[in-house]
């Protein structure tokens, strides 16, 4: 019981630092590309070493089949923080965290198809809502935010699309879990995102100020190093469906952070279309069988 507890103050902390992330990423003057690789190198430099100091060794005999879609997901993943902090840029941190958090219902449709999953009444009742959740977030003109509010909603979905692809590929990635599977997808985001951000914009490090450093080291060491260590060793705990459950506390303090602290506004509409989100997607996730658990733990380690 004592553990399980820890397990849950661990991941709800986890959950509270990733619901800030748009925050910081709002003040760090860099491009999307490039700031995607930082969070990638600084990641996975604090995870390589807390590997090293707990003698955790990734087994690379059994995962060198695995090897591609290591490679696919991590490419996915990098690219999927770029569209989210594009998200970012154009509409409110609420608008851009919710459209992302459309990804579970992409992948719900996605695995009838890849899976050969049977959707019963329950599915297709979630993402009937959830798309009407999608539709009253576009605010229908409340705000006013014309096409860059529409802009960023589109990036959102967007990054929703590649982590929705890299949820999809964990579920074919048999021998190699947690945080080594997360480890292995920073270095390769790594190997394609240097090459990206070359071709792409510049490296522009030597022009960041001293708050722009202190918040890239924020996102890279705490928001995605530490908070994956804190993430991975609570799920060893917490069966599945509290998991799940708690893991929602992410967008809502997101959207606490955007109203509340950067004064950014929310419509009625939006914020019903932001329930429909979230409450139908864990609806559809709190399911009590062992493969939902499975593919809920799976699917949230790549925030």
């Amino acid at each position: 019981m004592k553990k399980i507890k820890e397990a849950r103050f661990l991941l709800i902390i986890s959950m509270v630092i990733f619901g800030t992330l748009g925050l910081f990423v709002r003040n760090i003057p860099i491009s999307s590309g490039e700031l995607a690789l930082y969070r990638a190198i600084l990641a996975a430099l604090l995870i390589g070493s807390f590997l090293v100091l707990t003698r955790q060794k990734i087994p690379f005999g059994a995962i060198k089949k695995e090897l591609p879609l290591l490679l696919f997901s991590g490419i996915a993943m990098g690219f999927n923080w770029i569209l989210l902090f594009e998200a970012y840029k154009y509409t409110t941190v609420s608008v851009a965290t919710l459209s992302y958090y459309f990804a579970p219902v992409i992948v719900t449709i996605a695995c009838p198809f890849l899976f050969k999953e049977k959707m019963g009444f329950k599915q297709w009742l979630c993402f009937i809502m959830s798309t009407v959740g999608i539709v009253l977030i576009t605010g229908l003109g409340d705000l006013g935010g014309g096409k860059a509010h529409l802009t960023g909603i589109l990036f959102g979905l967007g990054a929703a699309c590649f982590y929705a692809t890299v949820i999809l590929l964990n579920k074919f990635i048999k021998n190699v879990g947690g945080i080594h599977r997360t480890f292995l997808q920073f270095i390769a985001a790594i190997i394609v995102l240097i090459p990206y951000v070359a071709m792409t914009s510049h490296f522009s490090l030597g022009q960041l100020a001293m708050k722009g450093w202190i918040y890239l080291l924020i996102v890279g060491l705490v928001h995605t190093g530490i908070t994956y260590c804190l993430y991975f060793s609570a799920l060893k705990e917490l069966p599945g469906q509290k998991a799940a459950i708690l893991s929602y506390i992410d967008p809502l303090v997101a959207v606490f952070i955007s109203v509340f602290v950067l004064g950014e506004a929310i419509s009625l509409s939006q914020m019903i279309g932001g329930l429909f989100i979230l409450g139908f997607t864990l609806w559809n996730e709190i399911n009590p069988t062992a493969p939902m658990e499975e593919k809920y733990v799976k699917s949230r380690s790549n925030h």
